[in-house]
């Protein structure tokens, strides 16, 4: 049980969540409307890493329908805590967090989409091993646009090196890019998000990939990342924490 659960016990857990995803999607919605988008495009998914499965039903309740995990063995035990739970009906789960090669099996067939595929000899790994079980994977290029040594994925000029050969790996569906931005920097944050919709014309362009897929925008930064052209918002403290200010 998560302590904002514990805190505000079910009932009032429920309304928190209902009344904060009405203020997150009122500020994707001004984001959008600040860039000329449409804010029907942006996912808001809900990063449930940090609470358990009551939560997630709660937050399904109140309007959540795709939620993520950042380890395989959390996402099992989601799953195996929601099955046969009718509240459950119509969850959905991507994976987002540095996935190893041997917990591939844990994952494929379990979700959506693999956000965090940051390695050549992952993609491959991801992709054989779907193929085995007559499978194709969705999965998302974990780019590193900032260039911080502490974040993984590929290069912009990794990925532009890779993309031939990731593309010829026939159990995977390459959708897009994923990125994270320098904390606590909404300049940096800006020219992340911005580099990340550049690369990935370019590559569409170069590949005639849909590439349609732009996963970035976390808690801090998530209207900078509508601004700049996000299809998809990873949200965990501002979705569940109700001592998390949404400024």
């Amino acid at each position: 049980m998560s302590d904002s659960l514990e805190r505000l016990g079910a009932e009032g857990y429920a309304a928190f969540l209902a009344e904060r995803r009405a203020q997150i999607l009122e500020r994707v919605a001004e984001a959008a409307a600040r860039a000329g988008r449409d804010a029907a495009d942006v996912e808001v998914i809900a990063v449930s890493k940090t609470v358990g499965v009551e939560e997630v039903l709660l937050a399904h309740e109140a309007g959540y329908d795709l939620f993520a995990e950042n380890r395989p063995q959390e996402l099992r035990r989601k799953l195996a805590g929601l099955e046969g739970d009718a509240r459950a009906t119509g969850i959905t789960f991507d994976m987002i967090g540095n996935l190893q090669t041997n917990k591939v099996n844990q994952v494929i067939g379990n979700v959506r989409l693999v956000h965090s595929i940051s390695s050549a000899h992952l993609a491959e790994a991801v992709a054989k091993r779907s193929s085995a079980r007559g499978l194709v994977t969705d999965v998302l290029v974990e780019t590193n646009v900032s260039g911080e040594q502490s974040k993984s994925g590929f290069s912009p000029d990794e990925l532009r090196q890779s993309l031939d050969v990731l593309m010829t790996f026939d159990g995977i569906c390459l959708r897009g890019l994923m990125t994270m931005a320098p904390a606590h920097d909404p300049e940096a944050a800006r020219r992340t998000f911005c580099g990340l919709r550049e690369l990935a014309e370019e590559l569409r362009t170069r590949s005639g990939l849909p590439l349609d897929v732009l996963s970035c925008g976390m808690s801090d930064d998530f209207p900078i990342a509508v601004e700049q052209g996000s299809t998809a918002i990873r949200l965990g403290r501002v979705a569940f924490d109700d001592e998390y200010a949404l400024e």
